[in-house]
């Protein structure tokens, strides 16, 4: 306690740091004497209490990625499972795949035998329902859902085209960063793993978004949706952009951003940074390449 409730102390005492700051404390340990102990609040915390572990052990990546294409086009999806620890796990774990997006409809992780009518809603939700209502799920009247038995790791209703909302080459891409070296890994590793593709999912077809807010005199942001995907060379990635520009959670997005005259500090503003670069410089040994080759001709 002698060296714990000094610490606290200065813990709450210390002002509480802004995204990606540090704060030092100074604290006394016996033997050692004053030492300094600096704490960096994360950019973002798109993966605190997030835990991947159950979705992969329930599904596999490829039904994944389709639960990911259904979710990014506010769809209804329903999950059933036994315990209640899966349920709540495997939805928030499929709510944390949209970041840097938010799931802005109906949520509700372990749904109580009285809301069981939730699943009729003709709005948007993702719901997580204990298998022994298996049956009255089955029975309700419902339109274009996904139901997801994560028990036997099956869908036992989908709309048909889950396997086609993403632009082929990205969920290509998604697909085989998820299968490299995952068995390795610690369950913090586990969870970058599994988060990194779908991000970079968004960064290569929304991470431009930036460069169409046109902002007035007074700092109020415009968005200028037919340019946004229209700036896009792939036509794949430009019909899949369409259709998402039009969705809720790309919407509160954008009304965000609009606000703000800086793009927000934080993770996905680093991996769009990081690919803008990488970019650059494919585009400098190309030329490089290029140059070479004349000489060579010459």
């Amino acid at each position: 306690m002698a060296v714990i409730y000094p610490f606290m102390q200065g813990l709450r005492e210390a002002a509480f740091p802004a995204p990606g700051k540090t704060v030092t404390l100074k604290s006394f340990i016996p033997d050692s004497g004053t030492e300094f102990i600096s704490l960096t609040r994360p950019l973002d915390s798109h993966l605190e209490h997030v835990d991947f572990s159950s979705l992969l052990h329930c599904l596999s990546f490829e039904q994944i990625i389709q639960i990911f294409a259904s979710a990014v086009l506010e769809r209804k999806i329903i999950f059933l499972a036994e315990g209640l620890s899966t349920l709540s796990q495997c939805i928030h774990a499929a709510a944390a795949l949209l970041y840097p997006f938010s799931w802005a409809h109906t949520y509700i992780p372990v749904v109580p035998e009285r809301l069981l009518d939730t699943v009729c809603c003709p709005t948007p939700f993702m719901v997580g329902v204990q298998m022994r209502f298996r049956q009255e799920v089955m029975d309700s009247p419902m339109e274009e859902v996904l139901l997801v038995n994560l028990c036997e790791g099956t869908f036992l209703l989908s709309v048909g085209d889950e396997k086609d909302i993403l632009p082929p080459k990205l969920q290509d891409d998604i697909l085989n960063s998820l299968g490299r070296g995952i068995e390795l890994k610690t369950p913090e590793e586990i969870n970058e793993h599994v988060s990194g593709p779908f991000v970079q999912f968004f960064v290569k077809t929304v991470g431009h978004y930036a460069s169409y807010i046109k902002r007035e005199s007074n700092g109020q942001g415009y968005f200028q949706e037919r340019s946004f995907y229209k700036a896009l060379a792939s036509k794949t990635n430009r019909r899949f952009v369409k259709k998402f520009v039009k969705t809720q959670l790309f919407s509160l997005f954008i009304q965000e951003a609009e606000k703000s005259k800086n793009p927000p500090a934080g993770y996905f503003q680093k991996k769009i940074l990081e690919y803008e670069e990488q970019k650059k410089q494919k585009k400098t040994r190309e030329k490089t390449d290029t140059r070479t080759v004349v000489n060579r001709r010459d």
